[in-house]
């Protein structure tokens, strides 16, 4: 599968950028939006010097109107859009007694409005061609938590639902949506690692963001379309270790 149009959310760094690069590798057109505009060009100049095709594009997905110009842009340059790729996303662990609304609706417009958003725009384009593919970045931390992660963790159970929600009023038009879910999942240098953390890991290692590109491109190959509003948890095994307090 290649030639596909791809956008790709908040892929100016991180695992959102090593989807990114990932299609690009992969012969598909690559939209690579984040709020960061230096990043996204960076991405976007790397993916073309290694073969492929990528143009950047700034995006607050906090706001409608930059989502509904980037989906009409690509819409009218292309013609359609094959897979949407919800990665954006912040987090803030602050204690329930600290956290102000402000930064509650921050979270959640940034984590979940956008997914909501950019999932109903670009299925207006994908339902004229019946077919599409949606994949939302959600967290294990939609199952699991540590204190002071109440808005992070609502906002990636919200994106686990939306999911099966949005998987369900799509069927017609045959798009699929599936969502996944990260364990520990390093962006920095592998020198910042401890034995002691890889080795928490039924994998024996903590998870890298290719890990999580290579879920997207099998998520998104057409032969696996009936896999359909699932949540997948790539974390080494984290959420299934038994812990006991010593």
């Amino acid at each position: 599968m290649a030639n596909r149009t791809v956008i790709v959310t908040g892929a100016g760094q991180g695992i959102g950028e090593a989807i990114a690069k990932a299609y690009g590798a992969n012969g598909d057109r690559v939209i690579v939006t984040d709020v960061n505009e230096m990043k996204a060009q960076e991405v976007a100049t790397n993916i073309i010097e290694n073969g492929g095709e990528a143009h950047a594009r700034f995006c607050d997905v906090r706001n409608e109107e930059h989502i509904l110009k980037i989906v009409a842009m690509v819409e009218q340059q292309y013609g359609e859009i094959n897979i949407l790729i919800n990665n954006a996303g912040v987090s803030k662990f602050k204690s329930p007694f600290d956290l102000t609304i402000e930064e509650w609706d921050d979270i959640q417009h940034t984590n979940v409005r956008s997914v909501f958003l950019f999932s109903r725009e670009v299925a207006k384009i994908m339902r004229k061609h019946k077919k599409g593919s949606i994949i939302n970045l959600a967290s294990t931390r939609a199952e699991m938590s540590e204190p002071h992660s109440e808005a992070y963790a609502a906002s990636k159970g919200a994106i686990v639902a939306l999911t099966h929600s949005l998987a369900a009023s799509f069927q017609e038009d045959r798009i699929q949506v599936n969502s996944i879910s990260p364990g520990w999942v390093h962006t920095g240098e592998k020198s910042e690692l401890r034995q002691i953390d890889h080795d928490q890991h039924f994998s024996k290692r903590v998870g890298e963001p290719d890990d999580i590109a290579r879920a997207c491109l099998f998520l998104t190959d057409e032969s696996n379309h009936f896999i359909n509003g699932e949540n997948i948890t790539i974390d080494g095994g984290m959420t299934r270790k038994m812990i006991y307090e010593k």
